[in-house]
């Protein structure tokens, strides 16, 4: 079974994000979005919450997969991975910015694992978006209708 990862905060989860995990649903077997657990970030959403608004994003997306499983996750992206045979990690890319972080994680990941990282780049729709820009926008009472799955449109509308 080919199964690959998605990490991510996921603060909340963004259409960019849900672009990226359902393109990678139909390369692999399974794919896992993993939520990333940092203490020392401060979050709008609980992983918990962050967690389930993913769920239910993928399952109403009109594309309609059952090939997407979310779980937490905390320490080394790599550790997870190994516990769970996963050997793809699927990124999403939206600017050369972008890239050279991502080139230096792909690369200390199959240092330490062999894990191989997949560069997708961002549907040209959402290449601007991010989910600190999403909050930040949504905090000051704009709209971001369109930028993130309805479901956490509600979500953040309740929050803020």
């Amino acid at each position: 079974m080919r199964r690959a990862v998605c990490p991510g905060s996921f603060d909340p989860i963004t259409n960019g994000h849900l672009d990226i995990v359902m393109r990678a649903s139909k390369l692999f077997d399974e794919v896992v979005v993993a939520v990333l657990i940092n203490k020392t970030k401060s979050t709008l959403f609980t992983v918990e919450e962050r967690m389930e608004l993913i769920r239910e994003a993928a399952r109403e997306h009109p594309q309609g997969v059952s090939n997407v499983v979310v779980e937490a996750s905390h320490g080394l992206l790599v550790d997870f991975c190994r516990a769970r045979g996963i050997s793809s990690i699927v990124k999403g890319l939206r600017a050369v910015s972008d890239f050279d972080y991502e080139l230096q994680m792909a690369q200390m990941n199959n240092r330490l694992a062999g894990v191989e990282t997949l560069f997708m780049s961002t549907n040209p729709q959402y290449a601007f978006l991010s989910s600190s820009l999403v909050k930040e926008v949504a905090r000051y009472g704009g709209d971001v209708t369109g930028l993130v799955p309805d479901v956490v449109l509600k979500h953040l509308r309740e929050r803020l």
